[in-house]
């Protein structure tokens, strides 16, 4: 099956994240296992390219085999009651609850592109935690394929069917003649900068991370927010543009705080990535249930000591305009930048702790991807909607998502990866003025 740039680009691991339920009733779970295998059997039919494997290419790309390998279905059993995982951060507790992984002694085409493994706890809980290929899907994909297995495991239809023909982007791929050549370079997309007095990220890449899950309440994103809009209103004297969103106020926040934890030097370049999906920013709109990749991520950048010393207004605004940025012709520019990188194993998305090769998203930079809007909490395979669902492992510096709470009252989990030597100063400077 073709792969486009956009699924080439990101590193070949895979996206791990853990859904928790507690059935009302202990009798619900006697043959959950039984009723995941059928189902999941089932889901894969329609979601056939997640029981395929991958192949390496020349250049570092892979290619994807449809040969219905299957995925990996395991069942465990756990000691521990779901309330002794606390608040759900990131850890070997939680990363216990997906299958084992080893891409490093494993030959790529015989590792499962989807392992699932179902938990039993104690206290009459479980959890399905998931490993799903970065290759096969994004997670607004990933999420689809979770909502429509768990109606097969309820003996409800399927029919939200995802749409697989991945060739709809070799036209935004294919070379164009010079009249309508890209307007941007892999320049614009991907000049990293690194800490002054360094010529590389190497020795920022060997540094230790930790994780940690950060709360705001629905009025702390607000005061942040009305903090942002109010200071541009008086920068600009007028309310003619849309105000800031809650992603970008949060995000602007989350971009200064962490400048201050680095202790930036004042002339020191940074970057904040935002995970933009594309779908529909086209002139012609990928299909609402586009199975793939069709996600990128726009630079935002900025001067430590602007960033520091100007209104929260400021950052917010970069943030904003990258992503307005974010057009037809932008993402056209991007793949077909993509497609003349002739090596594309020195700059998948993601590092991974130590890793010397590939873009760095740590100090001086970050990455944050929301998974606000992709109705999360909604995957009832029979037991009830899940209440919490968590990453299971997060170990790069510079790398956080922001989630709506499972309760739904408005208030956002973010969990992130950082470097242990600032994470200590950043939770101060997160919580200081809110």
């Amino acid at each position: 099956m073709f792969l486009s740039e956009c699924d080439q680009r990101v590193a070949v691991t895979h996206a791990t994240v853990v859904h928790f339920y507690k059935p009302e009733s202990p009798e619900l779970l006697n043959d959950a296992t039984e009723v995941l295998k059928d189902s999941l059997s089932e889901a894969l039919v329609a979601f056939y390219p997640l029981a395929g494997r991958l192949y390496p290419k020349d250049g570092g790309r892979v290619e994807l085999h449809c040969n219905s390998m299957g995925a990996l279905l395991v069942e465990a059993q756990s000691e521990l009651k779901i309330q002794d995982l606390g608040d759900f951060c990131p850890a070997p507790q939680i990363r216990a609850l997906i299958p084992p992984i080893d891409n490093n002694n494993t030959p790529l085409h015989e590792v499962p592109l989807l392992l699932v493994q179902i938990t039993k706890f104690a206290c009459g809980g479980v959890s399905i935690g998931l490993a799903v290929s970065r290759v096969i899907a994004d997670g607004q994909s990933g999420f689809h394929f979770v909502s429509e297995w768990a109606k097969i495991a309820r003996g409800e239809k399927s029919d939200d069917q995802p749409f697989l023909d991945r060739t709809i982007f070799q036209k935004y791929e294919d070379d164009h003649p010079s009249s309508t050549a890209p307007k941007l370079q892999y320049s614009d997309f991907f000049p990293l900068p690194v800490l002054i007095g360094r010529s590389s990220s190497l020795e920022g890449r060997k540094k230790a991370t930790i994780c940690a899950m950060l709360k705001l309440s629905k009025d702390q994103i607000e005061q942040i927010r009305n903090k942002a809009n109010d200071q541009d209103l008086m920068i600009h004297k007028t309310s003619n543009q849309r105000p800031f969103s809650r992603f970008v106020a949060v995000s602007a926040h989350i971009w200064r705080c962490l400048s201050k934890a680095r202790m930036h030097n004042p002339a020191q370049e940074t970057v904040l990535y935002v995970t933009v999906d594309f779908r529909k920013r086209l002139k012609l709109p990928l299909p609402g249930r586009y199975f793939g990749n069709a996600v990128l991520p726009v630079p935002a950048r900025a001067i430590a000591g602007d960033l520091q010393s100007r209104p929260l207004s400021y950052a917010s605004s970069k943030i904003k305009e990258a992503i307005e940025n974010v057009t037809d012709e932008y993402v056209r520019s991007y793949l077909v930048c993509m497609k003349n990188i002739p090596e594309v194993s020195t700059s998948p998305y993601f590092h991974t702790v130590g890793r010397p090769q590939g873009l760095f998203f740590g100090n001086p930079n970050l990455i944050v991807t929301t998974w606000v809007g992709l109705g999360l909490y909604k995957a009832d395979f029979g037991w009830g909607d899940e209440i919490f669902m968590a990453h299971a492992s997060l170990g790069d510096d510079g790398k956080l998502f922001i989630i709506p709470s499972p309760n739904g009252d408005g208030s956002l989990l973010i969990p992130l990866g950082l470097q242990v030597e600032h994470i200590n100063a950043f939770k101060k400077y997160f919580y200081e003025d809110i």
